[in-house]
């Protein structure tokens, strides 16, 4: 039990340019850890980049060509070996040397002629607290990486319930739910294409799928009736809009937020003729001009119960003649320029068919 007690598995590295202070602190330690010896600055460093670095470092001030301290600034600077304790052994005690050293990273100072016990003693203490930062720091990276992979979790069932949520009016009177899916991807296209940033781009992609979430309380003899809807009728549909923003609800989640009022705004005008506030211009919030143009594209180009699906050249000469009407002029023509994206997506999301 006393030999693995005193079984070395700690390194010191001693940096002096004389021989005869570099056996007297060999002699100390060599007996409770392994020493390496280094007759100048240059050789530590070396020796402290190598495989097998040391675990702590006794450190001559007053060396020929490198001193102590350019030794020290070098190794506090470089990745691989600045969390390595460096102990300073000098016979100069003035307050500025001392200052000096501390300012570039140093852990502790040592001064000639060094007493066995102090020595012992401060490594072991500076040895302990080096055990400790590492095994802090090691504790951290698990948590973090343990908190990452919790949030990539987080954000994949936040994901998938917004997507659900979304499809959820949409299996009302469209059975595959594809819609939702394919008109949120026009709305990520034309925002990029405006000026918003990939986030932000994503976000509203997400956000737009709960557009119609307010489906959910419309009567099927009106949602899915296949003939024109009554005045009264038509009244009931429009209500989709506020019932979708009260689902919903006012939330501290900027995503919910967002989906709030895109259910509200996506069926208001440019001309102020939409609903359910007839907002005109840029009254309308743009998140809710981007996914008016998105979602009445791809009801122009699906099979509805009560009509057939428009061609892309059809929907997209509408989108171009409701610009400045139903349309934000400027989004209606930047979305007519991205036909081949359009058509790319489309590809993409098709109906499934039996």
């Amino acid at each position: 039990m006393n030999d693995q007690e005193h079984t070395p598995d700690k390194t010191i590295l001693i940096v002096d340019d004389v021989l005869e202070n570099l056996d007297i602190l060999k002699g100390l330690l060599e007996s409770h850890y392994r020493v390496k010896v280094a007759i100048n600055g240059r050789i530590a460093i070396k020796v402290a980049l190598s495989s097998h670095p040391p675990d702590l470092i006794l450190l001559d001030v007053m060396m020929p060509e490198m001193n102590g301290h350019d030794v020290c600034r070098f190794l506090k600077q470089d990745d691989r070996t600045q969390d390595i304790p460096i102990l300073f052994v000098t016979s100069k005690a003035e307050v500025e040397d001392e200052s000096k050293g501390f300012e570039l990273g140093a852990a502790d100072y040592l001064l000639k002629p060094v007493s066995q016990s102090i020595v012992l003693a401060r490594i072991k203490t500076h040895l302990a607290l080096n055990d400790q930062r590492k095994l802090l720091a090691d504790q951290v990276k698990v948590r973090t990486a343990q908190l990452m992979l919790r949030n990539i979790e987080l954000e994949e069932t936040r994901r998938e319930v917004i997507n659900q949520l979304g499809r959820a009016a949409e299996y009302r009177d469209n059975e595959t739910g594809i819609h939702v899916l394919r008109m949120s991807r026009y709305v990520r296209l034309l925002a990029l294409q405006s000026g918003l940033s990939e986030p932000e781009a994503e976000l509203l992609m997400l956000a737009a799928q709960m557009h119609d979430l307010g489906k959910i309380g419309i009567p099927d003899r009106i949602l899915l009736k296949p003939g024109k809807l009554t005045e009264e009728e038509f009244a009931v549909i429009q209500t989709h809009c506020d019932m979708g923003y009260k689902i919903i609800g006012e939330q501290k989640s900027e995503i919910l937020t967002l989906g709030a009022s895109i259910a509200l705004t996506h069926h208001e005008k440019w001309n102020g003729r939409g609903y359910p506030r007839n907002l005109s211009g840029e009254a309308i919030p743009m998140t809710g001009r981007l996914t008016a143009v998105g979602d009445v594209f791809d009801a122009l180009t699906s099979v509805r119960p009560y009509k057939k699906a428009w061609s892309v050249d059809e929907a997209l000469a509408l989108i171009a003649k409701e610009g400045g009407e139903h349309f934000d002029p400027g989004l209606a023509a930047i979305f007519v320029g991205l036909m081949s994206e359009i058509i790319e997506i489309m590809g993409q999301y098709q109906e499934k068919t039996a």
